[in-house]
């Protein structure tokens, strides 16, 4: 260090003593350069105390992904989740007699209706803000219910009562949905007629969190059929046929754009 100091500074004590207290500087600030570094590396906010210096507090990545996570609510069968559904339909009924294929956005929340079991309630749209970057069409929903099920086709006759579960065991969500009429832009007067859709949906809950996920399903409408129940034909009953119409996506929004209810 004395040898790179004379050559550097001529062998002047005023510039030597210079030097040294650049140096002293230079190597405290690296100290502490590195003490921010390990720092960053540790779980929540670091805080840094230097001689005249303040307290610095910086959040590391840790930190903004634990807020990151607080600040995202989870997805739930209640008003506080707001449901955006897709719906591809495909050989729909018109008034004219037509099948038409058409796609559609709904947004809705499953609000849970208190004292039943299996969960079970209403479903209410939301409607949303106009948006210009949107190319979407929007159905309206007149009504709606969901209720959470075992498989239809295979019910366990509530085991879990009897303490064979640590909780009902709810695979599926039935869910049904009647729209309105929808007019056909450029069909001469035609419009989609007023459809009761129907779905069973894979549905799974996370025990810790509560965290709903919803998967995509196969939509339905159901044709009537009357039958005669006996030989004379006295007694009759209908028979529910289930035909495929189309596909439905359900995804948990993350924003605040739907605000208006119906």
């Amino acid at each position: 260090l004395n040898t790179f100091i004379s050559h550097t500074f001529d062998h002047s004590e005023s510039d030597t003593y210079s030097y040294i207290v650049i140096m002293s500087s230079f190597l405290l600030m690296m100290k502490y350069l590195s003490m921010l570094i390990l720092a960053v590396h540790c779980y929540g906010f670091t805080s840094i105390t230097s001689p005249g210096l303040a307290r610095i507090n910086i959040p590391t990545r840790q930190s903004v992904m634990r807020l990151h996570m607080a600040s995202k609510a989870k997805a739930t069968l209640t008003e506080e989740t707001t449901w955006r559904l897709r719906f591809a339909l495909n050989g729909v009924p018109t008034k004219n007699k037509r099948k038409v294929g058409e796609l559609f956005v709904v947004d809705v929340q499953f609000l849970l209706e208190e004292g039943y079991e299996p969960p079970q309630g209403l479903v209410k749209q939301i409607i949303s803000e106009p948006n210009e970057n949107e190319n979407v069409q929007y159905l309206k929903v007149s009504n709606g219910r969901w209720k959470l099920s075992e498989d239809p086709n295979d019910r366990k006759d509530g085991l879990w009562v009897w303490g064979l579960f640590e909780e009902p065991l709810y695979p599926f969500m039935l869910l049904q949905l009647e729209t309105e009429e929808y007019s056909l832009p450029g069909s001469e007067g035609d419009a989609m007629i007023p459809l009761t859709l129907y779905a069973q949906i894979n549905h799974k809950r996370d025990k810790k969190t509560g965290e709903v996920v919803l998967d995509a399903a196969t939509l339905n409408l159901r044709e009537v059929e009357t039958v005669k129940a006996d030989i004379l034909g006295a007694a009759k009953v209908d028979v529910f046929e289930e035909v495929k119409v189309g596909q439905l996506s359900l995804r948990p929004l993350t924003d605040s754009s739907s605000t208006a209810v119906l």
